[in-house]
């Protein structure tokens, strides 16, 4: 019986509830009598054979993994919520969008010797205050996708010619057009919708060309808007 190893003795005092007491005693006798090197390096046999948790070699390395593992998922959990504040943060006061139409007017609106911004009064929608509709301009309150269209629209009596021709411009720069120049049709319109990246501060505005006019319209059809896709960390 001292034959048996000791890692043996203790994987049968644990797993063998039908061990009678006396075969329990000759065991742990046999256990505490071993004076060879203990197959786990540091397995305390009497503790185990008293039923006491957390006596064996084992116990220690499994305290030290569980410890570990836990605090892992608490600097996991504070990663995941300082990722979610960052979030908030840059999404946060980024819900921006725009819509607004030129007032109602039966004349026209030039033509002029110059570029000029139409300015779109009738604001319906100025989510983020971007929009100016005292000059038609809209300035972007942080850098993102964003999403712009407008539709031009005239109406002129029978014997006249439509001749309209207007621009979304960034910065000075001319991103999309829209024109009529028709002897036939005494109503017409267009729309154009683009996807810019805007940094903060950019302005976009429709300009009507030189030369070019609006005409007779009374339902307030044309139209700018815009809206913020999503945003753009700012460098």
């Amino acid at each position: 019986m001292k034959t048996l190893t000791l890692a043996s003795l203790c994987v049968l005092v644990f797993f063998s509830d039908s061990v009678a007491s006396g075969a329990l005693d000759l065991l742990q006798d046999t256990a505490a009598s071993w004076t060879g090197r203990l197959p786990c390096g540091g397995w305390d046999c009497e503790c185990a054979f008293k039923g006491q948790q957390g006596c064996c070699c084992a116990a220690k390395p499994l305290f030290d993994l569980e410890e570990f593992t836990f605090m892992r998922m608490v600097g996991l959990w504070d990663g995941l919520s300082r990722l979610n504040r960052q979030i908030h943060e840059v999404t946060a006061g980024c819900k921006i969008a725009f819509t607004a139409t030129i007032l109602p007017m039966t004349g026209c609106l030039g033509p002029f010797t110059s570029n000029v911004s139409v300015s779109y009064q009738s604001v319906s929608l100025n989510q983020g205050n971007g929009y100016n509709p005292a000059l038609g301009i809209f300035t972007a309150p942080h850098t993102g996708l964003y999403s712009f269209s407008f539709t031009a629209y005239s109406r002129v009596g029978d014997t006249d010619r439509l001749y309209q021709k207007m621009q979304l411009v960034k910065n000075g720069q001319v991103i999309a057009s829209s024109w009529e120049d028709n002897r036939e049709d005494s109503e017409d319109s267009s729309s154009q919708t683009v996807l810019l990246k805007v940094q903060r501060g950019s302005q976009v505005y429709v300009e009507l060309l030189s030369g070019r006019q609006l005409c007779g319209d009374t339902q307030g059809s044309n139209a700018f808007s815009g809206y913020l896709i999503y945003p753009f960390t700012e460098e």
